[in-house]
């Protein structure tokens, strides 16, 4: 395989080899279902994803909360299984089963030796397409989710990640909770879920992924039938469901800085600016200036910050990119008293990035960081799974280890230097969880808003 592989929506078959001989196939069904597997020789086991492109940013009034309520129902029982039915499929060939709700899609997956793959597909189709959504399930399970949201609630750290959103993205949906708010979970309702389900689970909507050792064919044959067998219409000629815009959307800054004041040792803390977004050709040099600057212990934040200085135990950087928008963020735990201190010094380290640059040894351990992370990544089907279906729903394309490489290979130090100037020239966003006064943060948001909770 030499560059990347495009996936367009308008080519029914498709087939490559990737590095380490791994086969790569793409069907697209005519009811507009994509199909992708890729076969890893030696591999005895394998792991299957059903993934719909609906998630947390896509629900609209009077739904929010409906995506997470979703992939929490399907698993509470179909016409044919109960809930414990579907567990115990699992666990009695030792497998593994569960699901993840994002701010762009949903995915239902399931981990089997390569003997189970008829049973995963035969349960994940039936949870997917003939869930009950049944009145009283519905509600104890309003009751889990409350439950995992209090959770949530009770890590500072979760708690300030959720500010940080709202602060970089405001009123986009994109700052919205994954699990929707507490309120959002108490007032939805059952017809809602199911108009949210109805108007995103489709035939043109599912992308079945799977990695490991599989054979395509008789992996397309185990899904339509299923699909058939479940009462979907396969035979009714759709398009895939087209792909996000990749277009920068206008963001307008939430609160510069909030601030949720709470009896703690350590105050968390993240400080946030607009980032990339997941189709932008820069985002290797993201993952190059992520790596030096806050990605392991030889991090710049790792060394400043806890090595040399003693402020932090946890310290590091982050880069997620979705489909219009994406965001950089920095987090460190700390004395509340030092809090101020530490959000100076990794902003003043980013700044100085951009002014200063990186030194070539720093991008060689990036480089031998990112390559051998990626690598050790790919002995698990379910990262290979994993970047099938993002590659197929959001990227558009498919690239092998050799193509990462390659990418990663023509990255420059005023590559690196010039995103970090970008990064800096953006809005600052500050959110704090702790024992914290409001002029903790004045030295670097004085001309800011505060929001104090």
């Amino acid at each position: 395989m030499n560059g990347a592989v495009e996936f367009p929506l308008d080519l029914a078959e498709l087939s490559f080899l990737a590095s380490g001989d791994a086969l790569v196939r793409r069907s697209i069904l005519p009811s507009g279902m994509r199909v992708v597997s890729e076969h890893v020789p030696g591999s005895r086991s394998l792991t299957i994803g059903y993934w719909v492109a609906v998630g947390s940013r896509d629900e609209k009034p009077g739904h929010f909360g409906s995506t997470h309520f979703l992939e929490h129902l399907l698993f509470k029982g179909t016409r044919s299984r109960s809930a414990l039915d579907i567990a115990v499929a699992f666990d009695s060939v030792g497998g593994e089963h569960n699901a993840m709700t994002a701010k762009e899609y949903t995915c239902y997956y399931a981990k089997v030796r390569d003997r189970d793959l008829s049973m995963a597909v035969e349960v994940l189709t039936d949870m997917l397409t003939s869930s009950l959504l049944d009145p009283d399930e519905f509600e104890n399970e309003r009751g889990v989710i409350l439950e995992e949201l209090a959770m949530s609630d009770d890590d500072p750290a979760d708690v300030a990640n959720e500010r940080l959103f709202e602060g970089v993205f405001g009123t986009h949906p994109l700052g919205r909770p994954i699990g929707g708010s507490p309120a959002a979970i108490r007032d939805v309702t059952r017809q809602a879920v199911w108009e949210h389900y109805r108007a995103n689970y489709r035939p043109q909507d599912l992308v079945v992924t799977v990695a490991g050792a599989v054979d395509h064919d008789v992996l397309v044959a185990q899904v339509t039938r299923s699909l058939a067998q479940a009462g979907w219409d396969l035979d009714e000629p759709a398009p895939p469901v087209a792909r996000r815009h990749g277009d920068p959307a206008i963001i307008t800054q939430g609160e510069a800085l909030t601030i949720v004041r709470r009896p703690l040792e350590q105050a968390n803390l993240f400080v946030g600016v607009p980032g990339l977004i997941a189709t932008d050709d820069r985002r290797v040099t993201m993952s190059v200036l992520n790596s030096i600057f806050g990605g392991g212990m030889s991090s710049r934040l790792f060394q400043e910050v806890r090595e040399k200085r003693g402020l932090a135990y946890s310290v590091y950087s982050f880069a997620p990119g979705y489909s219009d928008a994406g965001l950089f963020g920095m987090y460190a735990g700390c004395t509340p008293g030092k809090a101020g201190q530490v959000a100076d010094l990794l902003l003043s380290e980013l700044h100085r990035l951009a002014e200063h640059g990186v030194t070539a040894d720093e991008m060689r351990r990036a480089a031998g960081q990112l390559s051998g992370a990626s690598a050790l990544a790919l002995e698990d089907s379910d990262t290979r799974m994993s970047r099938l279906g993002r590659s197929e729903i959001t990227i558009g394309e498919f690239a092998d280890l050799d193509e990462a490489l390659r990418r990663l290979a023509l990255v420059t130090r005023d590559d690196v230097q010039a995103l970090a100037a970008e990064l800096v020239a953006g809005p600052v966003s500050v959110a704090a969880v702790g024992a914290l006064q409001d002029d903790a943060f004045a030295s670097i948001l004085s001309a800011s808003a505060s929001t104090t909770t």
